[in-house]
């Protein structure tokens, strides 16, 4: 973590005058972070460099990423007791919520089969970083981070341009190393975007029936393997595996980030 950004997160935590902390006397204790469910943990890198902002010693238990049972302690913690108090709810909070966003990607990895499960831009503002970082620990692909990364033309663009006209935009515009994707929501547009060359289709708030014929059109026309096809839109864990046997290639999951529940965790003073 950036030193600026630890500066921001502490700063709202303990506001201007910490009384809390200070009711403890200056001494040396010993802390543990303790899980109280099982899960995929991860943020214990953000919490390492949280400690070290706070001057404390710490011990991380298991790997980020790593499944990890209930009661289980995944950092032991040393040093001043006004320090650990002072750095309980802001570690606690990060690794709760990365740890409950890697927990949810790991199972819809698993009910995924062989498609790749994506995050997308739904992600809290200033934590994106680490909300993308969540996913890859879980198992996931974290997508494009921002608007530089790839070339997306979305449903707004087709609206002011048209299909043809923002592909050929953006193969004039866009770097030779940018990838260029287009939404669809109708199978003749899906067909027509893969004739005129793009790299990724995505299938947008379409159902699982409708893809597969958008897969199979693709496949007869001999243009299925020139290009990624992706499901987007409406996609959730009790849905998720219709999905996954429709063809694609990719299943971009908002709810990765926006319905991922935190991790329940504690800090024990020993």
């Amino acid at each position: 973590m950036l030193r600026s950004e630890i500066d921001r997160f502490v700063s709202e935590d303990l506001g201007e005058w910490d009384d809390s902390s200070t009711l403890v006397p200056e001494i040396v204790a010993r802390a543990s972070v303790v899980t109280r469910e099982d899960c995929i943990i991860s943020g214990l890198s953000e919490a390492e460099d949280i400690l070290d902002y706070f001057g404390l010693g710490h011990e991380r238990l298991y790997d980020e990423g790593e499944f990890v049972p209930a009661k289980a302690a995944v950092i032991f913690i040393k040093g001043s007791a006004r320090k650990i108090l002072q750095a309980e709810r802001l570690l606690l909070n990060i690794i709760s919520r990365m740890s409950g966003i890697s927990t949810l990607t790991k199972e819809c990895v698993l009910k995924a089969g062989g498609a790749k499960v994506s995050a997308t831009r739904k992600t809290t503002p200033g934590f994106r970083i680490y909300e993308k970082r969540a996913v890859a620990l879980g198992g996931g692909d974290p997508h494009r981070f921002n608007l530089s990364d790839a070339v997306i033309i979305k449903d707004n663009h087709l609206k002011l341009l048209g299909l043809e006209e923002c592909i050929r935009a953006a193969k004039l515009h866009a770097s030779f190393t940018k990838k260029i994707e287009v939404e669809v929501e109708d199978l003749l547009s899906v067909v027509r975007a893969a004739e005129l060359g793009v790299d990724i289709i995505m299938f947008d708030n379409m159902s699982s029936e409708e893809i597969s014929r958008g897969v199979q059109m693709l496949k007869a026309r001999g243009l299925r393997d020139g290009v990624i096809l992706e499901a987007s839109g409406g996609i959730n864990p009790k849905n998720l595996e219709k999905y996954s046997t429709c063809g694609v290639d990719v299943i971009s999951m908002g709810a990765l980030t926006t319905g991922a529940r935190w991790i329940d965790l504690s800090m024990e003073m020993e």
